[in-house]
C-alpha cells in the first residue's frame, strides 16, 4: 500500500515499524457540541484505512482523543449554567451517537486530556529542562524558534508561517510565534495543580500526551483534518520530539475540506449542518457514503442533490444485497466455474484502489460493477446456490471494509422484527390464497400491506418484499 505522506509531500510504501502491527492516532473531536458534516469526513476515513489495514491481516491500535477541556467546552457550560464535565460527558456520548450511527467503529483505546494530565505536565517539564519551554506567570510557553524543523509538516518557514496566524501577542510571551502548554488557572475555571501553579493543559500538548502514553514515543500514523496541520499538528511533532528525541510520527495523512453548495462551511454563512440533522433528513450511511465517494485528499461538496443521490446509489446496493438473501432461499444445488475468476478479479481491483492511497472512490466504483456482474450473472431465474454463497461472501467483504451496506440505526424501527414476522405471515397467506385461486382474498393482503408501507414483487423464485 502506498499513501501520500504530508511531511514528505510525495506517495509513499506503508510499511509499519513493527511488522504486522499499525498504531494509528487520530485527533478527535473537542466536546461541546454536536459533531458537524466537516468532522464526519475524517472519522469515516480513518475508519476505512483502519478496517483495509486489518482485512490485509494487520493488528491495528487506533487511538481517537476527546478534549474534554477547552474555551469552547467551559463557554457552552457557563451558557447552560454547568460544569466543563457535564458539557463533555453529553457531548461524548452524542458523538458516539453518531458514529454509530455512520458505523464507525470505536476506537482501540478513546483517552480523555483530563485523564492525562499527569502525562501533560511530566512532558512540559521534560521541554523546560531541556530549554525549549519557559514558565511566566503561571503560564508555559513552547518556543517554536528554538526547534529547528518547526514548519516540516507545512513545508514553510517559522516566519511565512506565523504572518498568517491569529495568535495574540501578550506581556508575558517572548515571541509572538509561542503558543501555551499550560494555562494559568482564571476565576470560575476548573483546574488541577502543577510544578507552575493552579491552571489547565494547552491544546496542542494533550495529543503529543495521549499518543505517547498509549502508543509509545514513536508512532506509524498520525491522521486528521488538513485544518489541523497549522498549528495543530506542526506544534504537536515540536513538543514531541524536542521531548522524546526520536521522530514523532512516520506518516502524516490529512483529508480534505467539505464546502456547502461550492461554499466554505461556517454558521456566519448560515450554511453549518450537524450529522445529526442531516441524519434525520436522509439517515446516517449516506453521509457516510458521500465522504468516501471522493478521494480523501480531494475536496468534497456537500449539497442537497449530492447526499440525494448517495442515498438512490446506496438502494442499488441494498437491493443487490437483499436479492441475494433471498436468491439463497430458492438456489438449487451446483455452481458455475467461471464465475470464481471473476469474483477474484473483482477482489484484486478492490485492493489496487485501497493499496493507492485509499482511493474509496474507486473501491466504491469496484463495488458497484461487482453489484451489476452480481446482477447479471449470480441472479438468474435459477441460481446456483455456491455462487449465491461466493457471491455474498465477496460483496459483504468489499462493503465491509468501506462500511457501506449496513442496517442504519436512524432507519431501523426498534419493533422491525415483530412486524417483519407479521409481514411473512401475510406474504405467506396471500400465497396461498393465489393457489387457491382466492384472488379477492390476495388483493386484500396485498392492500393491507400497501398500507404498512410494504411493497411486494412476485418474481420465479418467489415473493420479495421490502419496506
Amino acid at each position: 500500500m502506498r499513501i501520500y505522506n504530508t511531511l514528505t509531500r510525495r506517495k509513499e510504501e506503508l510499511i509499519p515499524l513493527t511488522p504486522g502491527e499499525f498504531k494509528i492516532y487520530a485527533c478527535g473531536p473537542t466536546v461541546y457540541n454536536y459533531i458537524h458534516i466537516g468532522n464526519a469526513r475524517p472519522i469515516c476515513v480513518f475508519d476505512v484505512l483502519r478496517r483495509y489495514l486489518e482485512y490485509r491481516g494487520n493488528k491495528v491500535t487506533f487511538v481517537q482523543n476527546f478534549t474534554d477541556i477547552d474555551d469552547k467546552i467551559i463557554k457552552a457550560a457557563n451558557a447552560a449554567g454547568t460544569d466543563y464535565k457535564s458539557i463533555s460527558e453529553q457531548f461524548i456520548a452524542e458523538y458516539k451517537t453518531d458514529a454509530k450511527g455512520l458505523n464507525v467503529r470505536e476506537a482501540t483505546i478513546h483517552p480523555r486530556a483530563t485523564e492525562n494530565i499527569g502525562e501533560i505536565i511530566d512532558i512540559i517539564s521534560t521541554l523546560i529542562e531541556k530549554g525549549y519551554a519557559y514558565e511566566a506567570d503561571g503560564d508555559v510557553y513552547f518556543s517554536p524558534a528554538k526547534f529547528s524543523e518547526y514548519g516540516k509538516l507545512s513545508h514553510q518557514p517559522l516566519e511565512d508561517l506565523m504572518s498568517g496566524a491569529r495568535i495574540s501577542v501578550g506581556d508575558v510571551k517572548k515571541e509572538a510565534a509561542d503558543f501555551a502548554l499550560w494555562k494559568a488557572s482564571k476565576p470560575g475555571e476548573p483546574y488541577w495543580e502543577s510544578p507552575w501553579g493552579l491552571g489547565r493543559p494547552g491544546w496542542h500538548i494533550e495529543c503529543s500526551a495521549m499518543s505517547r502514553r498509549y502508543l509509545g514515543k514513536t508512532i506509524d500514523i498520525h491522521c486528521g483534518g488538513q485544518d489541523l496541520i497549522f498549528p495543530h499538528h506542526e506544534n504537536e511533532i515540536a513538543q514531541s520530539e524536542c521531548c522524546n528525541g526520536v521522530p514523532f510520527a512516520r506518516y502524516w495523512m490529512h483529508n480534505g475540506f467539505i464546502t456547502v453548495d461550492n461554499v466554505k462551511m461556517s454558521k456566519s454563512e448560515g450554511n453549518f449542518f450537524t450529522v445529526r440533522d442531516v441524519a434525520k433528513q436522509f439517515g446516517y450511511e449516506p453521509i457516510r457514503m458521500l465522504m468516501l465517494s471522493c478521494q480523501y485528499r480531494s475536496p468534497i461538496n456537500y449539497s442537497y442533490d449530492s447526499v440525494t443521490q448517495c442515498k438512490t446509489s446506496l438502494a442499488r446496493l441494498h437491493t443487490c444485497r437483499d436479492s441475494l438473501d433471498f436468491a439463497l432461499k430458492t438456489a438449487g444445488d451446483g455452481k458455475t466455474e467461471s464465475l470464481a475468476p471473476e469474483f477474484d478479479r473483482f477482489v484484486s481491483r478492490f485492493d489496487e484502489a485501497l493499496d493507492d492511497d485509499l482511493n474509496t472512490a474507486d473501491a466504491i466504483g469496484v463495488l458497484f460493477d461487482l453489484t451489476r456482474f452480481i446482477n447479471k450473472e449470480v441472479l438468474t431465474e435459477a441460481p446456483k446456490k455456491a455462487d449465491v454463497e461466493d457471491a455474498i461472501k465477496v460483496f459483504d467483504t468489499l462493503a465491509g471494509v468501506l462500511g457501506l451496506v449496513y442496517d442504519d440505526p436512524a432507519l431501523k424501527n426498534e419493533d422491525d422484527s415483530d412486524e417483519d414476522a407479521e409481514i411473512e405471515a401475510l406474504i405467506a397467506e396471500r400465497t396461498k390464497a393465489r393457489s387457491e385461486k382466492n384472488w379477492a382474498r390476495a388483493d386484500e393482503i396485498r392492500n393491507q400491506l400497501t398500507e404498512m408501507g410494504v411493497v411486494l414483487e412476485d418474481t420465479k423464485q418467489g415473493v420479495k418484499w421490502h419496506r
